[in-house]
């Protein structure tokens, strides 16, 4: 038993190697360096420790505004976007012609270059000297005025970037999700179709409570995807999203290390360890609920 449990370890050895070296290890500096006041990268020296760094940072309306930008998109798009996945999902599951063509079609979003979505979002969505973009043209036939949706209004940037956001994340979740479903013992939709059980119920009291762990693990995970929303900002606003208004907490962490006010290693540390503490927080919650509402 004990040479089993040897060779176990020693199985185990390169990841935990791996995992303390580019995980548990640049972790435990972070949270170091969040403490350590004006630290200097080039000497390794910092004039003091204490709090002062998350009092900046909490205080700093460029952080504030990257909260406020980031519980918007965490709050919208996830429920959103899951949603829709389960829907799209079911009806996937519920047709047999051209079953896998449709699954490859929604699919191709999540293999594209995030950029290039961005651009097509760009060109659906800016104005132009020339034009004021598809989706203006579209609603003028409806009377509605044109928006400037890229460098127009906060609202309709916000507006924008959860619509790309969304756009991007649900194909992954359809594939999850049809998975999930055509795993589901037929048993029990034929004895629901015996007992002339509603499509509804047999969703509500079959399809949903057997599924409900690859739900709550694509719940989870994005959450914490939309908390590390940064390339998806970037693709449709630049790289300068403080002028933009459209900043999120991880772009405000590399403008602090490499950005126009970058050079702040403590106040990016900070920053980072806030985010750390939310996204922990609120998996735990989840984590909670899940005892309640997730069906193993």
């Amino acid at each position: 038993m004990k040479n089993n449990d040897l060779k176990g370890w020693l199985y185990l050895l390169p990841a935990i190697i791996f995992l303390g070296v580019f995980l548990v290890y640049p972790l435990i500096d972070v949270f170091i360096y969040s403490f350590e006041e004006g630290y200097n990268f080039a000497s390794g020296t910092y004039s003091g420790v204490g709090g002062f760094n998350f009092a900046y940072v909490l205080r700093d309306p460029y952080f504030l505004q990257a909260l406020k930008n980031t519980l918007i998109l965490v709050v919208i798009t996830v429920p959103a976007s899951t949603a829709l996945a389960l829907l799209i999902s079911v009806g996937l599951s519920s047709i047999k012609a051209l079953k896998n063509l449709f699954q490859t079609v929604y699919f191709l979003p999540y293999v594209t270059n995030t950029l290039a979505v961005g651009l097509v979002f760009m060109i659906l969505f800016k104005q132009t000297p020339y034009t004021n973009g598809f989706v203006n043209i579209v609603l003028g036939f409806f009377g509605v005025a044109p928006i400037d949706f890229i460098g127009g209004p906060y609202w309709a940037k916000m507006l924008v970037l959860c619509l790309y956001t969304i756009w991007v994340v649900i194909p992954f979740k359809i594939i999850v999700l049809t998975g999930a479903i055509a795993s589901v013992n037929p048993i029990y939709y034929n004895a629901a179709k015996v007992d002339g059980t509603s499509r509804w119920r047999v969703f509500t009291k079959i399809t949903l409570p057997m599924i409900s762990p690859t739900v709550f693990y694509l719940i989870i995970t994005g959450f914490i995807g939309a908390f590390k929303a940064y390339s998806d900002a970037v693709a449709l606003f630049g790289t300068d999203l403080n002028a933009s208004e459209m900043n999120t907490i991880v772009g405000y962490i590399y403008d602090m290390l490499y950005g126009n006010s970058g050079g702040y290693p403590s106040f990016a540390s900070a920053a980072a360890v806030i985010l750390f503490v939310i996204v922990l927080t609120i998996t735990c919650i989840n984590l909670l609920v899940s005892k309640k509402h997730v069906h193993y």
